[in-house]
């Protein structure tokens, strides 16, 4: 059986940066507390927890004092930032470059006297926390819609800026956006809907790379965290190219999936996929 891993899987670099800010303040700390899971795969999380890492609930920050606390790539609302102001809690932002750029788009809108009573729409998935982050821009005046059965709480006759979360699918984005566009089409008001292309690229290209690499393999494994919701999307981009797709998550689970004649065995991720983790799957696969 050929193993191959797919080169362009893994941590964004988003991730990267944020997991290697806490490794640096950890090789000089006993423990550092991570407002929310550092990222999306619980194998990872554990590798961190091991090193001194205590992830905490945001009911948990509001009662922490006097401390110092890493906020993970996905980024926080600006209600954090005062709380830690207030209770003398030191903060370690690892905010995504990308989506700080975003939450300034959005705050920047929200606080223009000229967009005052236009409708600020988010393309996410709800209580997802770079959403939770991007809609405190805006003091939660937002509407987040997460699939195109939403578009019916617009209010097609008042005008409307629409953003997506950086790690939603680039088709999807525009599919959504000419159903609105459609919609206020229908009503004449065309000129009161605009859009921001807010996607980040690096993430958006994982789609089209992982559905080649796909295609090249007998069978695949899609190695993600269950809670990563850029995981499923690339899982089910993957599943479509190669119908033979597993999601795994723990290396135990290959017990239970028979890949008897399979010569060509490919082994992916999604941007909160530890290389190490895909590396045990081959590592495991090869072993057999």
């Amino acid at each position: 059986m050929q193993v191959t891993i797919d080169q362009h899987s893994g941590f964004c670099f988003g991730v990267i940066h944020a997991i290697e800010t806490a490794e640096e303040y950890l090789a000089h700390h006993d423990t550092l507390y991570c407002l929310g899971d550092i990222v999306h795969n619980s194998e990872e999380v554990k590798r961190l927890t091991n090193m001194g890492l205590r992830v905490i609930s945001f009911e948990q920050f509001k009662e922490l004092r006097d401390t110092t606390v890493l906020i993970r790539a996905h980024g926080e609302p600006p209600e954090t930032y005062r709380l830690a102001r207030e209770n003398d809690i030191a903060l370690i932002d690892a905010t995504c470059p990308v989506v700080l750029r975003l939450q300034q788009r959005i705050r920047d809108f929200y606080q223009n006297p000229d967009n005052a009573g236009k409708q600020i729409l988010i393309f996410g998935k709800k209580g997802h926390a770079e959403v939770v982050g991007l809609m405190g821009q805006a003091d939660d005046n937002v509407l987040v819609i997460s699939s195109l059965d939403e578009i019916d709480r617009i209010d097609y006759t008042r005008p409307a800026m629409l953003y997506s979360q950086t790690t939603q699918g680039l088709e999807q984005y525009y599919h959504l956006i000419e159903l609105i566009k459609s919609r206020y089409a229908a009503v004449g008001n065309e000129r009161l809907f605009d859009y921001a292309d807010t996607i980040c690229r690096k993430v958006a290209n994982r789609a089209t790379q992982i559905a080649d690499f796909a295609k090249q393999h007998d069978a695949v494994l899609f190695v993600s965290g269950e809670k990563s919701s850029n995981g499923l999307y690339l899982f089910d981009i993957c599943r479509k190219a190669n119908p033979d797709t597993y999601l795994v998550s723990q290396v135990e689970q290959l017990r239970d999936i028979d890949l008897t004649g399979k010569e060509k065995v490919g082994i992916c991720g999604a941007t909160s996929t530890p290389m190490w983790l895909m590396e045990m799957f081959k590592k495991c696969l090869q072993c057999q």
